[in-house]
């Protein structure tokens, strides 16, 4: 059980490392070398994890996925509005989701397709707007998959804007303001004023 803590340790400890060299230098000029010098770890161990750079960045690619788990809430739509604003506040301290999107977003020699992160961005979003929709929270006639399209691609250009101008700290707050724009073209008027468009708690703080 010693032997697998520290095995899970070393994984977990390179992870760490390859995501924030991922997401200050990008896959192309991130290396094996600089990734060892911050764990501290020999190549050996590094290799019996991971067996490229590659494979890594797979791993943390995984990340993405992760961070979609819908939260609960009976109001689908309030659900929906959470999951991004709790991934907003995810990018601000997690450096493994945010090597994640850099690597989803970021066009390079990495063999992982970037749609494939889009395509679970997608099925996140759309299944919480058929959700709502059956529970009557949309305005009639709502181009469900047009929606579905305007979230994801907003919220993927919020992310760039924010790191762009912030460094991600106010990216909660750009993801606020676009809710407040879009929910009267999206949803029945007596369920606006229910809406909660911030963060009760962000990640990292105190309940």
């Amino acid at each position: 059980m010693a032997q697998q803590e520290r095995g899970r340790r070393s994984r977990q400890s390179i992870l760490e490392a390859a995501a924030r060299v991922f997401d200050e230098r990008g896959y192309e000029a991130a290396s094996t070398n600089e990734i060892l010098a911050h764990t501290g770890l020999t190549r050996g161990s590094l290799y019996h994890h991971f067996p490229s750079k590659e494979a890594i960045a797979l791993a943390l690619v995984d990340a993405h996925a992760e961070a979609l788990a819908p939260p609960e809430h009976p109001v689908r739509i309030q659900a929906m509005i959470d999951l991004t604003l709790r991934f907003a506040d995810r990018l601000r301290i997690d450096p493994v989701l945010r090597a994640s999107v850099r690597l989803t977003i970021e066009q390079t020699s990495f063999g992982y397709p970037p749609l494939t992160a889009y395509e679970q961005s997608v099925a996140t979003i759309l299944g919480l707007l058929k959700e709502a929709e059956a529970q009557n929270e949309l305005l009639p006639g709502t181009d469900i998959h047009a929606a579905t399209a305007t979230i994801v691609g907003s919220f993927t250009g919020l992310q760039i804007m924010s790191r762009a101008y912030s460094d991600r700290q106010d990216l909660p707050e750009r993801v606020g303001a676009f809710w407040d724009l879009i929910l009267p073209g999206l949803v029945i008027p007596g369920l606006i004023g229910r809406l909660r468009t911030s963060s009760p708690v962000p990640v990292g703080a105190s309940s």
